[in-house]
């Protein structure tokens, strides 16, 4: 493979696999050694390769919203900040005015260098940090009017190593600032052990094939995967659309956040163009996207829209052409706007709209929305062990929102969030009972939250947890109280949000949607999150499927009746004639569900 010859297709999907595995090798040491709860439980984190010209090239099991844009633009900030670089160097970034997500992203960037010092690709490794020195004991500082207020400590691209050896001034700052500095230090270990193990493999693999193999299969992979996706967005039809889907009123967006998503489809030239320029000013919150987010939300939505094995690089988004102005709010921050929420709630409109414009355009295409986030099940609980009063603060993923359904299938059931599509996983509440002073009194699915259809959306969550033997602290924020997640093609919404807190009494109180709430010992927080939307008409969904849904306890004998037309006799078994006559009567003048 060291040859001058060009690389044919098997030598191609060789070498694809080998970078593949060169990013799971970097993921599994994450995996196994970060000490966040948010890391070795969750995965929360994403690792990939980028070529020398700051082009996505591999990204095994990494989180859309952390990879899709952004890794492209942390690479060239680090060059810019530091034109020579050398083997050994190491740089901390999260800032997202530089091309992070979020500050909570902490992203390790390592240069590969070749034997003659030139610089040959870029490994990086983001994990979301569980306390990034916000002022509050969370990483979500939704309410933060800027970054000031946020209180985060901001890396753009800040040499951390040099010689394979700490910038100790470095370490010093962030141990102080951090309320969990060790924590932070076992995480920090975990992504710098995570780049240095991707930097090894990638100079193990160049010394067997040669750099400029590499070289010669980065511009053949690019190209060919970009060829993969003009191919597919041939497929669809052409068209324009402008669809909006609103965020719930917020502290700084009392009147709530609609963003506008206006999608167009070149089948000719092989284009999608989303337009995110008719959307509101930059707010006085943590709401705003990083220009990376912005990026990466409208290209989740395409992804989840189109044949999935169009591989998601630097290629393939030559085929995205995603238009953005200054100061939005889906858009191009100006320091000091506060993104701290970058990652999620307003991320998912964007996401959620583009996969419902393609789906009204489409036949056959796009997705329903996908619950919103962040329930305080998924929210950053912080506050004293009660047996040796050190302090804790880590993000639970006790209960996700869930999936939306598709043209050809039920929903992914606990997806999480659309930005993160089902990559993270959900605790077990023996561990985090375990490892946390707290107690989960229940976990399980709601019945009827998932938004009817053909094909249907996913149920909600009810969670259920509290403090054992001292006080504890929530931080979220909750989206789809008010809006919930949208279906297409006559598909029903997905369940709301709700969340309450009960008291020592058992009485329970409307918890506000963005809050950090402080629990006494004894009290309890109930989170409700999100159902996904559901795609076409719930009339056209077999009756056989029906009674297993019902079966399964997804949906009620009410919803049977009354959604989908379908009677349940002795059994659990469908009366054909009922149902087909009820079916009838309700598809009346439509067949489309009312939306």
């Amino acid at each position: 493979m060291a040859g001058s010859a060009p690389l044919d297709g098997v030598h191609m999907a060789i070498l694809s696999k080998r970078l593949e595995g060169v990013c799971r090798k970097m993921a599994n040491t994450l995996f196994r050694t970060g000490r966040s709860g948010v890391l070795n439980t969750a995965r929360d984190f994403s690792c990939c390769i980028v070529t020398a010209d700051n082009q996505l090239l591999a990204s095994a099991e990494s989180l859309p919203i952390h990879v899709l844009s952004g890794p492209d633009l942390m690479a060239a900030a680090m060059q810019k900040f530091h034109p020579v670089l050398k083997r050994g160097d190491a740089f901390l970034h999260n800032s997202p005015y530089h091309g992070c997500s979020h500050p909570a992203d902490h992203t390790i960037l390592v240069p590969v260098m070749d034997d003659d010092g030139g610089h040959r690709f870029t490994m990086i490794a983001k994990a979301h940090q569980a306390d990034c020195g916000n002022s509050l004991p969370t990483t979500y500082m939704g309410g933060a009017r800027d970054v000031y207020q946020e209180g985060a400590l901001i890396f753009p691209a800040v040499q951390v190593q040099e010689n394979y050896r700490d910038v100790e001034d470095i370490i010093r700052m962030c141990r102080m600032r951090i309320r969990v500095p060790e924590q932070w230090w076992g995480d920090y270990l975990a992504e710098i052990g995570a780049a240095r193990i991707g930097e090894r493999e990638l100079m193990a693999l160049a010394g067997e094939v040669g750099w400029d193999t590499l070289d010669c299969f980065a511009e053949h992979w690019l190209n060919y995967s970009e060829r993969r996706m003009a191919a597919q967005i041939s497929l669809l039809p052409a068209g324009q659309i402008t669809v909006s889907s609103t965020h719930d009123p917020f502290p700084g967006a009392e009147e709530g956040v609609e963003v506008k998503v206006k999608l167009a489809i070149d089948p000719v030239s092989g284009m999608i163009e989303v337009d995110l320029r008719d959307n509101p000013d930059c707010l006085p919150c943590g709401l705003n996207l990083s220009e990376a987010c912005s990026r990466t939300a409208a290209m989740v939505g395409v992804y989840n829209s189109i044949e999935h094995t169009v591989v998601p690089n630097a290629g393939s988004f030559r085929r995205i052409r995603v238009l953005l102005r200054e100061n939005c709010v889906v858009g191009i921050p100006r320091h000091p706007t506060s993104c701290s929420v970058a990652t999620t709630n307003v991320a998912d409109h964007v996401s959620n709209g583009v996969q419902r414009a393609i789906a009204e355009l489409a036949e056959g295409a796009g997705m329903a929305e996908v619950g919103y986030a962040i329930p305080p099940s998924v929210g950053v609980i912080s506050g004293f062990n009660p047996d040796s009063a050190d302090p804790f603060v880590n993000q639970v993923f006790l209960g996700f929102g869930a999936g939306a359904a598709s043209p050809v299938a039920d929903s992914w059931v606990t997806v999480g969030h659309v930005g993160n599509a089902g990559l993270c996983y959900q605790d077990s509440v023996e561990v985090d009972e375990q490892v946390f002073p707290i107690s989960v009194k229940c976990r399980n699915f709601i019945p009827d939250s998932g938004g009817a259809g053909r094909y249907r959306g996913g149920n909600g969550m009810r969670v259920e947890f509290g403090p054992e033997g001292c006080d504890l602290e929530v931080g979220y924020v909750s989206d789809g109280t008010i809006n919930a997640a949208n279906g297409v093609r006559g598909g029903r919404k997905g369940g709301r949000a709700e969340q309450y807190i009960r008291r020592v009494n058992g009485e329970c109180e409307i918890a506000e949607a963005c809050a950090q709430v402080l629990l006494r010992d004894g009290e309890s927080i109930v989170s409700i999150s999100c159902g996904g939307g559901g795609f076409g008409s719930p009339l056209e969904r077999p009756a056989a499927q029906v009674a297993h849904d019902l079966r399964e306890k997804w949906i009620s004998n009410e919803a049977a009746d009354s959604i989908y037309g379908v009677v349940i006799g002795p059994g659990g078994k469908v009366d054909e004639v009922l149902s087909a006559n009820m079916r009838a009567k309700m598809g009346g003048e439509s067949k489309e569900a009312p939306r």
